[in-house]
């Protein structure tokens, strides 16, 4: 019966959760967005003195690995990257895309399938397809969302739109096919099932080399009244 700590920060919303056997334990989440710095740090310690006081032995730390918001994830997997070493316990990384993904499983049938789209800043977003299997039908790129987008896929299949980006493609896609959820965001607590298929098949990552998935590289701006 693993124990998993869960970390999630790959968009606005930071969390944590802690799992055993599938059954979660204790969650803490965060909406309000740009804080995972100082909240992260206080949800983890919260969380580990619940482990102590219920006599628990953390077994390995999971951690969402992108793409998403670059500091988010920094932030996400130094956490997770320093607990899996002071612990020694083992890590396991989650593609963010996929936890979305399976939290929106039970919502559609068969025939229809599930885009987990992240928001890339401007008219640009992170997009993955999957079927209900969570199988991958298109694997995540960066598209620029337009009217033509996923014209193809949509032209033979339903298509779950859902995610931070999922508003730039309600504007843009009126196509009959295009469904929406609002709302969705990838959390701690969504990751159990996959975090606990990853411990079972001893799929762990590097700890010292791991890094997260960023897609793009990050450009820093430079404030229009900075002075020289």
């Amino acid at each position: 019966m693993p124990v998993i700590l869960s970390i999630e920060t790959s968009t606005s919303v930071c969390s944590c959760a802690l799992s055993r056997d599938g059954v979660l334990l204790a969650t803490r989440e965060n909406f309000q967005g740009q804080s995972h710095a100082s909240l992260l740090g206080r949800f983890v310690h919260e969380i580990m003195n619940f482990v102590r006081e219920q006599h628990l032995t953390i077994d390995a730390i999971a951690v969402s690995s992108g793409p998403g918001s670059y500091t988010g994830l920094r932030i996400g997997v130094s956490e997770a990257k320093g607990l899996s070493y002071g612990l020694g316990v083992p890590l396991i990384a989650l593609p963010t895309p996929r936890i979305m993904a399976s939290m929106m499983q039970e919502k559609v049938d068969a025939d229809t399938l599930l885009a987990p789209l992240i928001d890339a800043r401007r008219m640009e977003v992170y997009a993955t397809f999957y079927n209900q299997n969570l199988e991958t039908i298109r694997a995540t790129a960066a598209d620029i969302v337009n009217e033509e987008s996923y014209a193809d896929i949509l032209a033979t299949n339903k298509v779950l739109f859902f995610g931070n980006g999922a508003e730039k493609c309600k504007v843009a896609l009126k196509h009959p096919h295009a469904q929406f959820i609002d709302h969705v965001h990838p959390l701690a607590s969504g990751m159990i099932s996959l975090a606990e298929q990853a411990f079972a098949a001893g799929d762990f990552v590097d700890t010292a080399y791991f890094e997260p998935f960023y897609l793009k590289e990050f450009v820093a701006t430079v404030p229009r009244n900075k002075v020289f």
